[in-house]
């Protein structure tokens, strides 16, 4: 499974791809009012898209943030790692969060003309990811077939008539990735700007849920973590996914002294591809193919082979 080539990728690199992967960030804009600047900081859910590496944020109507900015554009802006369904309450019950991604820049209304613009853009992002979900083959609508996420649905939530959007531009002067454990990375922003997402990440929650949902699925993530890490696994769940591999929670019996008896503990596994997966077919390629060859190793164990 490992290769000459890096295991992970570059902080910048795993910021693109939470951002292009997610649909749903935290804003944090200056509270105002017509008097002016209140210094107290108002935070709230907003919908997004990324277009050239740069944040469009939809803001409804109603929200603070449209007063807020008429006064002061500054912002920060933050987008974690996709934990869809039963991934977000394990996460919570370790006490652990997602990896992050923070920024900070001005917050910058758009002309109707040009909001209209990106509105059809946005358009054209849902018919482009969509025409590419009914080519899955059968492969991938395996492993997609329990899945209750979808981004294509998210974002066409924004094209409804039944809700009155302001589209900003988020002008991004700072960016931080944050790691699980809440370590802190600054990335230079030219190294941002250069770098680019998987193609699979605008999918990343799909595969996520599609692989948490189905018992089989997981089950093999268990087999992965006996077979390749050596690591008794009684279950198991896959944690987050790009072009070079895919990290697994896995609850284990931790490296304990002779005679002594250990409590299961849930502890992050990294598995590589042997080739980068450039987009979800070979991705769920070759998790399949990791499927099948863990259990012809553990069957061979077990002197069944």
């Amino acid at each position: 499974m490992k290769g000459n080539k890096a295991m992970v990728l570059t902080f910048a690199e795993k910021c693109k791809n939470i951002l292009a992967s997610n649909w749903q960030g935290y804003l944090n804009t200056i509270k105002a009012d017509a008097k002016g600047s209140k210094g107290d900081i108002y935070t709230s859910k907003v919908n997004y898209i990324i277009r050239k590496g740069m944040p469009y944020i939809w803001v409804p109507e109603n929200d603070l943030h449209n007063m807020n900015t008429i006064i002061d554009e500054r912002g920060s802006f933050a987008v974690t790692s996709p934990f869809p369904g039963q991934l977000g309450g394990l996460l919570k019950s370790m006490k652990k969060f997602p990896a992050r991604v923070a920024l900070t820049g001005d917050v910058v209304p758009l002309k109707e003309d040009k909001a209209k613009s990106l509105g059809e853009k946005l358009q054209q992002v849902i018919l482009s990811e969509q025409k590419v979900a009914n080519d899955f083959t059968y492969t991938v609508s395996g492993v997609l077939t329990s899945s209750c996420t979808s981004r294509r649905d998210a974002l066409q939530e924004l094209l409804s008539e039944d809700e009155k959007y302001t589209v900003y531009k988020f002008d991004m002067r700072s960016c931080t990735y944050i790691d699980g454990h809440g370590g802190n990375f600054e990335v230079d922003v030219e190294d941002f700007q250069r770098s680019k997402a998987d193609l699979l990440a605008p999918f990343s929650a799909e595969l996520i849920d599609g692989i948490n949902q189905s018992e089989a699925r997981r089950r093999a993530l268990m087999l992965f973590c006996i077979v390749y890490m050596n690591a008794n696994a009684k279950d198991a769940y896959i944690a987050s996914i790009d072009r070079k591999g895919f990290n697994v929670l896995g609850k284990v019996l931790p490296q304990v002294s002779k005679g002594s008896v250990g409590q299961y503990e849930w502890k992050r596994f990294r598995f590589m591809f042997k080739e980068e997966a450039t987009d979800v077919e070979t991705f769920c390629r070759q998790l399949v193919e990791m499927e099948e060859e863990a259990i012809k190793m553990a069957s061979s164990y077990s002197g069944l082979g």
